[in-house]
């Protein structure tokens, strides 16, 4: 089979090299899938640079989400089990923690159903407790992560403010249902927020970026407010003063959904259950903005590192069953 792999660390483009394998085997507790759709997601580059909190012998295939296809021919969503990530036509992934794709949605979309939207929905409702009303501001709100905060925002009853960067990926923000959009690159994110909510600032603000965008969310929040953070891809982890959430009177939640398929696995099969019935009824449809085959795989990890997608990048094997 064929199959990415990562030999040395560095940046995705340099260090990913497509490469004829023998399929992986799988251990105990496993399952052998096919690969139907591998989307690639922030953590893939994180990976090839040897900077993510899990560090797989070398080499190894990256591609931490897909939907494949198992023996018996059911489809499900799953993390694949490093080193034998998704980008390849053979993956393998714990038996336990398959997911049944849902029927509305093609590979593609099913894919990028699991790893942002279980983020989002834990992040928003398990950790937030977003309510129908409040006003929810979302950092990076094109972006594969931030598009899925946005839909389940909307699909909760809140008011959402997505800021993006750039005029391309304000169009998309629009296009995902945003309230308010807000291009950082062009407006003065603290000036817009409090223009657009009356000055009280926003309840819930969703970041997975880290760095500037935290800065401004402080500056931001509004009374007794929530600041989620997911996660860092400005490259910079900020350093929050404590007194100003003390006389602000907010909460800085941190989220590693990773941690709840230990801690706590049936809530991850019922916030499934939550997506599946939310996108069989509509009111979120994952934003797959390129599909691209196997051989296109570093290129698409390495636009993903340097922020310049839309959405989610599938990576599709042409020939998806061949050896």
């Amino acid at each position: 089979m064929q199959a990415w792999q990562v030999h040395e660390n560095g940046e995705p483009s340099e260090v990913m090299r497509l490469a004829e394998t023998e399929r992986p085997t799988p251990g105990a507790g496993q399952v052998l899938l096919r690969v139907r759709a591998a989307n690639v997601n922030f953590p893939d580059a994180l990976l090839c640079r040897g900077q993510y909190q899990v560090r797989p012998p070398l080499p190894f295939t990256p591609g931490v989400e897909i939907c494949g296809e198992t023996e018996d021919g059911h489809r499900v969503i799953a993390n694949p089990a490093l080193p034998y990530g998704g980008f390849a036509e053979y993956a393998v992934a714990d038996a336990r923690a398959l997911l049944p794709a849902p029927e509305s949605l093609d590979d593609a979309e099913a894919a990028a159903l699991h790893i942002g939207y279980q983020t989002g929905w834990f992040g928003l409702h398990r950790r937030a407790r977003l309510e129908a009303g409040e006003t929810l501001l979302v950092h990076a709100a094109a972006g594969g992560v931030g598009s899925a905060a946005v839909q389940l925002g909307k699909a909760a009853g809140a008011t959402v403010i997505g800021v993006v960067g750039g005029e391309k990926k304000a169009a998309v923000a629009r296009e995902l249902g945003c309230d308010v959009v807000i291009d950082r690159r062009a407006e003065d994110v603290v000036a817009a927020v409090k223009e657009a909510t009356g000055g009280r600032g926003a309840d819930v603000i969703y970041d997975p970026v880290g760095g500037e965008a935290y800065t401004q969310s402080a500056k931001v929040v509004a009374f007794e407010g929530r600041i989620v953070v997911v996660g860092f891809a400005g490259g910079t982890i900020p350093t929050p003063a404590l007194n100003h959430a003390l006389v602000k009177n907010y909460a800085i939640l941190g989220l590693h959904w990773g941690l709840y398929n230990t801690k706590n696995p049936e809530l991850v099969r019922h916030c499934h259950e939550q997506l599946t019935e939310l996108a069989a009824r509509g009111a979120v449809k994952p934003l797959v903005s390129e599909r691209v085959p196997l051989a296109g795989a570093a290129g698409a990890v390495q636009r993903v590192a340097d922020g310049v997608t839309t959405g989610r990048i599938a990576v599709v094997p042409e020939n998806g069953a061949a050896a």
